[in-house]
């Protein structure tokens, strides 16, 4: 995880973006409380970094779940459409490095690690939908089983005729319309 840190007024800011957003989407997170969020937050400002990366990049994070083993809150990309930010990616530094032309900024895993988050996996990924309708014009890499990638390929999800599809993709190819989401726990 990226040690980055904010200034306080970066800091400040963010807190204010991620409680209006939580305030905005209760449906989201129906039984929690923004103070309980927020007092976890300021005791784990290193997440803050990444959060803000999340939100720096197009990701609209916003919370999805709460373990209660854990005690930790669940934030995910809620923007529309995949993070503008974040498209225009392969899926992983291996298939970046396949490419002897044309090669995309990055990928959607070095990026991930890189800001400190996760791709959803693809049951992630269908929960999110089940909070809203994402994806409806773009496309998401999603978390790719070790199995499919050894032969060369990643998964990618969208929302079409109000359906979640799963697809697949040569794991080098990259698109204007395809980003990934990112999950962060604090």
């Amino acid at each position: 995880m990226p040690s980055a840190t904010l200034s306080k007024k970066q800091h400040e800011e963010l807190l204010r973006i991620l409680k209006a957003r939580f305030e905005k989407n209760m449906n989201r997170h129906k039984t929690l409380e923004w103070a309980k969020v927020q007092a976890k937050l300021e005791a784990n400002v290193g997440k803050l970094w990444s959060l803000n990366e999340m939100e720096r990049t197009g990701g609209e994070p916003d919370i999805v779940g709460h373990g209660k083993k854990t005690g930790e809150y669940i934030f995910y990309d809620c923007s529309a459409e995949s993070p503008k930010e974040r498209r225009s990616l392969c899926y992983d530094r291996e298939a970046l490095e396949s490419r002897k032309e044309n090669k995309p900024k990055d990928s959607a895993l070095d990026m991930a690690s890189a800001i400190g988050i996760e791709l959803l996996t693809e049951g992630q990924y269908r929960e999110l939908q089940k909070l809203g309708e994402f994806d409806t014009k773009t496309s998401s890499w999603v978390k790719t089983p070790s199995e499919i990638r050894k032969l060369g390929g990643a998964l990618f999800c969208d929302r079409r005729y109000d359906t979640v599809f799963v697809y697949h993709n040569g794991a080098e190819s990259y698109y204007a319309a395809r980003g990934f989401r990112g999950l962060l726990k604090v």
